[in-house]
């Protein structure tokens, strides 16, 4: 039995904890006797993913800080509650590393190792580090990012920052759209135009989408539609579809996104940091609708790497819900009839796309390990 120990703190959303279990799986391949263990959120798509792997999980408490003196009390109280029982599990472990993955859970977990003297390796793969990443960064010796962009926020901070790339689950290194299109039942003559809202769906993407249903009954001969509505709008999407005419597959999550991407020819999504490196990987042109309500706007942020790179394109998520869908309509249109410029994107994607990127994460954690 290896004697290495390595925790994986972070949650909330996708974002958060698919990066961390695609160096895990990395960590598992090389060393597999190590010991790995997330320490997650209370949220249910942190369970929903951890549960379909290998690895132990321990929910926390932790919460969002609040100003307001309610949710402050509740901060305080559940921060000191995460970080003994962190501290509680780091303390027993010999050769422990602590790697933060971002959201407010992993906080006082990299805190708790750093009082412990245990090494602390940060993932941040937005173009823009969140309040939690922030903090750590202090702590960390190691810090992972994606971009060269991101390198800026951390220069101060004295820990070694390496430019990787976003860490991708295993999937993503050599796809297989066949899987996808058998599993789904998709007509392999067709194209397949995907629309995601990413984990959890977008409410404005499904609207802006399903009112144009009628306009997309003109391609119903050579496309087909996957919709990824969102667990909680799966019913409310799939009767928008009832009286489509081309053909589609209207589903509330879809997790083998390796294998989807891969056999869609077009998709419509958000623009968080781990969607648009799955975009790249698998060589899908994107139609970017970045979440419009972060005050960094770093999902256009991250959505203009693509653009730069000639692979995707971006739609504001406009509050007029006319005028969004007008603005996609007059992109998505043109994509869909042009192959000449779908074929551009992907090999934009290809130009950008970095496949190693949770291979060299796991290797730079084993080694400071010690």
């Amino acid at each position: 039995m290896d004697d290495k120990c390595f925790f994986f703190a972070g949650g909330g959303t996708g974002g958060h904890i698919y990066p961390a279990v695609a160096v895990a799986e990395q960590i598992a391949k090389i060393r597999p006797g190590a010991k790995i263990h997330f320490f997650c959120s209370s949220r249910s798509i942190d369970e929903k993913i951890l549960a379909q792997t290998d690895f132990e999980f321990t929910r926390l408490t932790a919460t969002g800080f609040s100003v307001r003196p309610g949710k402050l009390i509740s901060f305080c109280s559940s921060f000191f509650i995460s970080y003994k029982i962190a501290k509680e599990a780091i303390a027993k472990s010999k050769n422990a590393v602590v790697i933060g993955a971002g959201g407010f859970v992993s906080a006082p977990v990299c805190l708790a190792a750093h009082r412990c003297k245990v090494p602390v390796g940060l993932l941040n793969v937005d173009i823009v580090p969140g309040r939690a990443n922030k903090i750590i960064s202090r702590w960390a010796d190691e810090i992972f990012v994606q971009f060269e962009e991101n390198a800026q926020y951390f220069a101060r901070k004295g820990g070694n920052v390496n430019i990787v790339g976003c860490p991708l689950r295993g999937g993503f290194d050599n796809p297989e759209p066949n899987k996808a299109i058998e599993q789904l039942g998709l007509e392999k003559d067709k194209k397949t135009l995907l629309v995601t809202g990413a984990s959890s769906g977008s409410e404005n993407i499904n609207r802006a989408v399903c009112s144009l249903l009628k306009n997309l009954d003109a391609f119903a001969e050579g496309w087909q539609i996957v919709h990824l509505a969102g667990v909680n709008n799966y019913k409310k999407v799939k009767s928008q579809y009832d009286t489509a005419k081309i053909s589609h597959k209207v589903l509330g999550y879809f997790d083998d996104m390796a294998n989807l991407l891969a056999a869609a020819d077009l998709v419509i999504g958000r623009s968080g940091a781990v969607s648009i490196a799955e975009f790249a990987a698998t060589g899908t042109p994107s139609i970017c609708m970045p979440y419009p309500y972060h005050k960094d706007r770093h999902q256009y942020l991250n959505a203009g790497k693509l653009v730069e790179a000639g692979a995707a394109v971006i739609v504001d998520d406009l509050q007029d819900e006319k005028d969004r869908a007008e603005w996609l309509w007059e992109e998505l249109g043109e994509l869909m009839k042009d192959d000449g410029k779908r074929q551009e994107m992907k090999r934009g994607c290809q130009a950008i796309a970095k496949k190693e990127a949770g291979l060299k994460v796991a290797e730079k954690l084993i080694e400071i390990s010690g």
